[in-house]
């Protein structure tokens, strides 16, 4: 296989590059009114936020991590004419604002430069904000709105850049994302992709040393799938979750496309419980070495489904498994007899409560080291009494919107195992 500068080649690998969001005008953003509709349980201290943040990023450089940060890429692709031009297209529609204001706002947004731009189209924009910026259209929406009202809403949810877009072996999945709060994310990270420099030589020209693009973001949708229900378990092996936010037909898309490349020969996804506490697969079970996962006990065994290529390219070969042979059809994935399952003992009471502060939400460094947030003293002790080392951040804010240092990190580099 020829190296790549992106390749993502297991869960558990070396970790090289990751991209990372610091939402700061974003969180800024959050109150207790719009809270839910933002996907957070509750509003965060910001200040401490972004240290626990910063720590966080500053912990992944220490172990050899190279940290790119999405704001500092956005700036760099607004640049660029044709990003420019894409990002606008796909945040000011006149189906949200109507003609007369989505015009205005457009060519307001439009007449900024790319340090202004930016952190509005994470952060977003209130009535009063743009007004102040020279917009006052006459039109029905924007008498509608009080002069707090957000004409662009933030995306807070930028945060946890493992969803918006994750690496599978040789590509990049774009994700089309369920919420109505996320979808956003989506045009800035398909404008990222294509058009900022670090990327732009390499995207969809894998014959010519590029990448892969397995998935292509909006246009996908309503076949949503979101990167922490993906896990590159190694060896052409895909663990996804079939969770409330990854749909079935995407699973089969994402696989269609792995297997017409060569890039990945199976794919085992579970049938997850649909709801906010499972949202993503990575919330109640991640890898921390080769072959071993922890798992939150509360999920249990789950209905599974090992997807292999059909005979031609528009087929699958799909075998079915009961709840009982989960653990074995993610083992035969990875050609092991068995795979080693990491659950502390604990009342019902303590495991809910850990797995609703992502205790098994942790990214791996390397082989047998991940990175975990430090209240979650059960999870993590057990993984240090099975020979797992624990390197812990502190995440009592950063934990708010229900993500832990898997859901933060997209890797962009890690060795295959």
């Amino acid at each position: 296989m020829q190296e790549m500068t992106f390749y993502v080649g297991s869960e558990v690998g070396r970790l090289r590059q990751v991209l990372v969001h610091v939402p700061e005008l974003a969180l800024k953003r959050l109150t207790p009114s719009n809270k839910d509709d933002l996907l957070f349980d509750d509003v965060l201290w910001v200040h401490r936020a972004l240290e626990e943040h910063q720590e966080w990023r500053q912990t992944l450089a220490a172990h050899g991590v190279r940290v790119h940060l999405l704001g500092d890429l956005l700036e760099e692709t607004i640049a660029v004419p044709e990003a420019r031009k894409h990002i606008l297209d796909g945040t000011v529609d006149e189906h949200w604002f109507g003609p007369v204001a989505a015009d205005a706002i457009r060519n307001t947004l439009d007449s900024l430069d790319g340090a202004e731009l930016a952190p509005l189209l994470t952060g977003g924009v209130t009535k009063r904000e743009i007004m102040e910026l020279g917009c006052d259209p006459d039109s029905v929406t924007m008498h509608t709105l009080g002069m707090d009202d957000f004409v662009l809403p933030p995306l807070p949810n930028h945060l946890y850049s493992r969803d918006t877009s994750c690496w599978v072996y040789d590509g990049v999945s774009i994700n089309a994302m369920r919420k109505k709060a996320r979808r956003r994310e989506t045009v800035n990270y398909e404008a990222v992709y294509r058009w900022h420099p670090l990327f732009a030589s390499g995207y969809d020209r894998p014959g010519d040393g590029g990448f892969n693009v397995w998935y292509r973001g909006t246009q996908m949708a309503p076949a949503t799938i979101e990167g922490g229900d993906v896990l590159v378990l190694g060896g052409g092996a895909v663990l996804v979750g079939m969770s409330e936010r990854t749909q079935p037909q995407a699973v089969e898309m994402l696989a269609m496309n792995l297997f017409r490349a060569g890039s990945a020969t199976r794919i085992v996804a579970l049938d997850m419980p649909k709801a906010r506490a499972f949202m993503h697969l990575d919330t109640v079970m991640t890898n921390v070495d080769v072959g071993v996962f922890t798992k939150y006990a509360g999920l249990g065994m789950l209905p599974s489904y090992t997807i292999e290529p059909g005979d031609t390219e528009k087929e699958l070969k799909v075998t079915d498994h009961p709840p009982e042979d989960m653990h074995k059809a993610i083992a035969r994935a990875l050609d092991l007899d068995d795979i080693k399952v990491l659950t502390p003992t604990q009342d019902v009471h303590a495991a809910e409560r850990e797995q609703w502060d992502d205790g098994c939400n942790v990214l791996a460094l390397e082989p047998g080291v991940v990175i975990a947030y430090e209240r979650n003293t059960t999870t993590n002790n057990h993984l240090r009494r099975h020979g797992i080392e624990v390197v812990t951040v502190r995440g009592s804010e950063l934990g708010r919107g229900r993500g832990g240092p898997r859901c933060m990190s997209c890797p962009l580099e890690r060795d295959p195992v």
